[in-house]
């Protein structure tokens, strides 16, 4: 109770500064606007229709709409969420382990990035139209049965068929491209204006947003009778357990001993102090589930190009959360982006050569090629459990959902992304605390760090 108290005024100190305030108010209201935006269904869509076929069915689409908040699951013009984006970065990012011209790009600093940025955003449009258009074929194929057998369309009177039904794919493909560009828009003006990562509050804020609306449909099955109290109670413990664990590695850390070598200024001994140079256990945080997410989405927007092919459907059947093909393949795309991501954000000549610079060494280690090998060593040795932690958690409660018969994606994959990005933002509020003199929240959550050996 004491460290709650303790949160709660240091998050009170942080509306006491003026410039941390108004980065807050900024971040909060931009993330209202997407909310808002997540709730207008596009032109043409009977929202009850479709809603029922989401709500009686078990789609590929499931864990799609609990990243966009259930704007997937209305057909609202932010329905693709951030997810082109995130795969076009993804896109940007291998390419420039093969393509020279990318490399430099990626070498040259601020100018590079903001180059690499631009091509981003153009790969985003072109993935977003893809996509958009494929979303819009299937919706204008989906036919839900009602109680008399009938099929309902999905699309109003006049989109249906014919002239309507072309227009409505063409107006479809339209508004999805333009909303998806929108929300690129919204996180990039958190991330330089606001507090936090602004992709990776979008995507926090719409499974956030899912929320209620899962706990909702959890307590009609639990009143109906349909899901008996001790597994609610059970699922509950479970959450409570993956969050907590959650916290346990993300702030777990390999800590290497540096040692600065001692200098006389004047009459002075300076230096000679022993510090620590640390490495997260998840060294890549949650990007690697984000990455590995939006490659498993890539078989069920292809089969609704294709609604009417029977292989097609199979195939993206096979790529359903909680079945055994999803399952493996998700693991392994996050154990290669957790390695791949980790060479991207650490280069151990780099951390080595400054290091040498500054007149720096590990105890024992030769300064330079060694040190570099060394730190490597390590990097190899760390990412290997924190990636086995990532496709654990992410894998795992999907099938925990369907032996419990969950009605909602509460999964590893959900909580890791959510806990991960509070974390994350958490400390950068701390950090901007820190620079005014006041005590952060992580310090008051006894949120510490951990040594891993």
């Amino acid at each position: 109770m004491e460290a709650f108290k303790k949160a709660i005024d240091a998050f009170v100190n942080a509306f006491k500064i003026e410039d941390l305030r108004k980065k807050l108010l900024f971040t909060l209201g931009i993330l209202i606007i997407y909310r808002v935006g997540a709730h207008i269904t596009i032109p043409g869509v009977d929202a009850p229709v479709l809603a029922q076929y989401f709500q009686n069915s078990n789609n590929v689409f499931g864990l799609y709409d609990s990243f966009t908040g259930g704007a997937f699951a209305k057909a609202t013009i932010f329905a693709l969420g951030i997810m082109p984006y995130i795969t076009a970065s993804i896109i940007i990012q291998l390419m420039g382990s093969v393509i020279p011209a990318i490399q430099m790009l990626q070498k040259e600093g601020q100018e590079g990035r903001a180059k690499l940025n631009q091509y981003t955003r153009y790969f985003t449009v072109i993935i977003a139209a893809l996509q958009g258009w494929g979303v819009s074929v299937w919706l204008s194929s989906l036919k839900v049965s009602t109680a008399s057998g009938a099929g309902l369309s999905v699309l109003t009177d006049g989109f249906s068929s014919g002239v309507g039904n072309i227009g409505f794919r063409l107006l479809a493909t339209l508004t999805f491209t333009a909303g998806t560009v929108f929300v690129m828009y919204l996180g990039e003006q958190i991330t330089s204006r606001g507090v936090g990562n602004g992709i990776s509050l979008i995507i926090f804020a719409g499974i956030v947003g899912a929320l209620p609306r899962a706990f909702t449909r959890e307590l009609e099955m639990l009143t109906e009778g349909i899901q008996p109290l001790a597994i609610e109670i059970f699922i509950l413990a479970m959450v409570i357990v993956i969050i907590g664990f959650i916290v346990f590695v993300e702030q777990a850390n390999r800590r290497i001993p540096l040692q600065s070598p001692r200098r006389v200024v004047g009459r002075k001994v300076m230096g000679g102090q022993a510090s620590y140079l640390p490495f997260k256990v998840n060294t890549a945080g949650v990007i690697p589930v984000i990455f590995a997410s939006s490659i498993m989405f890539v078989p069920a927007i292809v089969a609704s190009w294709m609604p009417n092919v029977s292989w097609a459907q199979s195939f993206a059947g096979a790529f359903m959360p909680g079945h055994i093909t999803y399952s493996v393949i998700f693991a392994t795309l996050i154990i290669f982006f957790t390695y791949f991501y980790t060479a991207i954000q650490y280069n151990p000549n780099d951390i080595a050569d400054n290091l040498k610079k500054s007149g720096g060494f590990i105890p024992g280690i030769r300064p330079g090629k060694k040190t570099a090998e060394y730190i490597d060593h390590i990097l190899t040795r760390i990412s290997l459990p924190g990636s086995i932690f990532l496709a654990v958690i992410s894998v795992g409660p999907l099938h925990l959902k369907d032996a419990l018969n969950m009605s909602f994606y509460i999964g590893g994959t959900s909580v890791l992304i959510v806990v991960g990005v509070a974390l994350d933002t958490l400390r950068q509020l701390e950090a901007q605390l820190h620079t005014k003199n006041y005590e952060g929240f992580l310090k008051h959550g006894r949120i510490r760090g951990r040594t891993a050996s």
